[in-house]
């Protein structure tokens, strides 16, 4: 879909660009968006734009990529702001469930 929607609309700076050529979506209406396809699909958990960065960073973080590529991707000046993230990784793998568990 991706690939489809990059053929048909060749964006220059960023993939999806806002309502003005070369400039990024405002954060209104990204929020806009997300709500709109929360509701489309029918998921009725609070999902933020923080909450799908936070995922995006974590996901990075706990398959192995290096810090200092995700402190770039987000555009982090500082490291320590980077470093939630590995707090927050080990938190989440000492609650992963066993399949185990219900044996």
């Amino acid at each position: 879909m991706l690939k489809e929607y990059y053929s048909g609309y060749k964006p220059k700076t960023w993939l999806f660009e806002g309502q003005f050529a070369g400039m990024p979506y405002s954060e209104k209406s990204l929020q806009s968006i997300l709500k709109q396809a929360l509701q489309k699909t029918g998921i009725n958990k609070p999902v933020t734009l923080h909450w799908l960065r936070h995922s995006f960073a974590t996901h990075f973080l706990e398959s192995g990529t290096d810090l200092r590529y995700i402190q770039e991707l987000l555009g982090h000046s500082s490291s320590k702001t980077t470093e939630i993230y590995t707090h927050v990784s080990t938190k989440s793998i000492q609650q992963i469930k066993s399949p185990f568990d219900d044996l």
